[in-house]
């Protein structure tokens, strides 16, 4: 076995041993209601920071280019209550539009 996969061997030990470790020690507990508070909204926050870094971001450097017209496209579809697909679809014609501009 080369030593590439020799990493990858103990990287994806590594990563099933700390996965594991929460449910293994919290068992069948209950966690504290501040806890719950703050895990309830971790995932939301980390895909609004994945969306601002993608539409945001260039590098290191903040630029605002047509990914910014997809995103406020999108918001204005959801704030609208448009299905998920529309969504999709009204932000790529969007950031098209403005490219083709």
């Amino acid at each position: 076995m080369s030593s590439a996969w020799t990493a990858v061997a103990i990287v994806g030990v590594g990563t099933i041993a700390l996965k594991s470790t929460g449910p293994v020690l919290l068992g069948g507990r209950e966690l504290p209601a501040r806890l719950m508070g703050l895990l309830s909204v971790l995932a939301p926050a980390l895909l609004a920071a994945l969306v601002v870094t993608q539409a945001f971001a260039s590098g290191r450097h903040l630029v605002l280019d047509p990914r910014a017209a997809g995103l406020g496209a999108a918001a204005v579809a959801v704030l609208l209550r448009a299905p998920l697909l529309a969504v999709i679809v009204i932000a790529a014609a969007a950031t098209a539009l403005v490219r083709a501009l």
